[in-house]
């Protein structure tokens, strides 16, 4: 099978890596893609949301599979002109994508399929947000609608802080802030059956001890050794079946990868908020840890036939991925600085640990420059998390990039918590 993934973050290298490694995948194209992603999968240049075009490129390189990495190409309906070239596309339609594009659709149809999130109010006039807030009280969590790269949402004690971000938003939804340690789950759906897939901790906040201002995710770690084990069955049942049954009762049926992004509060699982696609980082563990060959998986949502799906199959091992993000992000990253250590990672942790490119390219001598604001997700594999997370970081330390930050507590207590005396 010939597959072309679109888009060209680390979750696109880590789905091309995966791809990249089953047996089923002939050949391997993404298109834009970054200077890692060249090293698994042939590039080509592409405006990812322009969905004729993707379409046109997908029937060049007589594609058998297209796989829609972003969200921004998902919401302007790329994945259904490449189904409209008869190309099978994993992703969902650009009405299905609303369930991420819109924050207020996505609450309607979890109010209407049952699945339990945070009381919330959708906002549009300086009144309604003032009456919102009043209502919740600190802390604020306050929603940009639309899509805004990982970066829309602000949770704060400030009602100044929450009000300017709420009234810069043309439509925001105030919610009830949810406590608790979240998770994110993926499940692959082909719009009637649903695969979930091993669930993954992400760290949001840019800085150590969950400090500083919310960003795309710094680091993530799978799986959760202090989660109820019975979680992800709760959450099918309560939260993804009954989320793609409403789908398809409303004549949109969702077919891709449903990502769910959960709080584990006093009074049970909450959905914080629905994406459409692939999580960044979490998909750099997950897909880590995942033995069952992922393109027949893929083509099975694209094609409708996930019900024959043989159950999917895990290694035992622990993931972790450290993000390394470029000066000053999450405000306007530097770009152009040169990326040192790649080989070094490569031959002397590899394949325990491995660098997946986020938003990097080459200039013309070849040398890897950084291209955007989190420029590489180091991951690493391990027997348990103290491992993973110890080669993850050894490969961070090679990595030599001016200005560079990363945080240095991805899944420390949770592996400190598993060595702990149980009992």
């Amino acid at each position: 099978m010939k597959v072309l993934v679109i888009g060209g973050g680390a979750r696109e290298h880590a789905l091309c890596r995966s791809l990249s490694l089953d047996p089923d995948v002939t050949a391997l194209y993404c298109a834009p893609g970054n200077a890692g992603i060249a090293e698994v999968a042939e590039l080509h240049p592409v405006d990812a949301l322009d969905g004729a075009a993707v379409a046109r490129l997908a029937t060049e390189l007589d594609a058998g599979l297209v796989v829609v990495g972003p969200e921004a190409p998902l919401v302007a309906g790329v994945a259904d002109a490449v189904r409209e070239a008869g190309i099978p596309c994993f992703g969902p339609s650009k009405e299905a994508a609303e369930l991420e594009g819109s924050k207020a659709f996505a609450k309607d149809v979890m109010a209407a399929a049952g699945v339990p999130t945070a009381r919330s109010y959708v906002c549009t006039t300086p009144e309604e947000i003032d009456s919102a807030l009043a209502a919740f009280g600190a802390p604020y969590v306050v929603k940009d609608d639309g899509l805004a790269a990982g970066k829309g949402v602000v949770v704060t004690d400030d009602v100044a802080q929450a009000r300017a971000h709420a009234l810069a938003c043309e439509r925001v939804v105030i919610e009830e802030f949810l406590d608790g340690p979240e998770v994110s789950l993926f499940a692959i759906t082909d719009g009637v059956t649903v695969l979930p897939l091993q669930p993954a901790q992400d760290f949001k906040r840019a800085l150590d001890g969950d400090e500083g201002p919310n960003t795309g995710g710094m680091g993530a770690y799978s799986p959760l050794p202090w989660a109820d084990p019975k979680l992800v069955d709760e959450v099918m049942e309560s939260v993804l079946q009954p989320t793609v049954d409403e789908l398809r009762r409303r004549g949109t049926p969702f077919s891709g990868l449903l990502y769910a992004g959960l709080a584990m509060t006093g009074r049970g699982v909450r959905v914080i908020e629905f994406n459409a696609r692939f999580g960044d980082p979490e998909t750099q563990v997950v897909l880590a840890r995942l033995r069952t060959p992922l393109a027949g998986v893929l083509l099975g949502a694209a094609n409708g036939t996930l019900d024959v799906q043989p159950p999917l199959a895990w290694r035992d091992e622990a993931a972790v991925t450290v993000v390394v993000a470029s000066h000053n992000y999450p405000g306007t990253p530097r770009t152009g600085d040169r990326i040192e250590g790649l080989d070094e990672v490569a031959a002397q942790d590899g394949p325990e640990a491995y660098v997946l490119h986020a938003g990097t390219q080459q200039d013309a001598s070849g040398a890897v420059l950084s291209a955007g604001g989190r420029v590489l997700s180091v991951t690493a594999t391990g027997a348990d998390l103290t491992v993973a997370r110890e080669r993850a970081y050894r490969a961070v330390e090679r990595i030599r990039l001016d200005g560079s930050q990363h945080r240095t507590d991805i899944a420390a207590k949770a592996a400190a918590d598993a060595r702990a005396p149980q009992g």
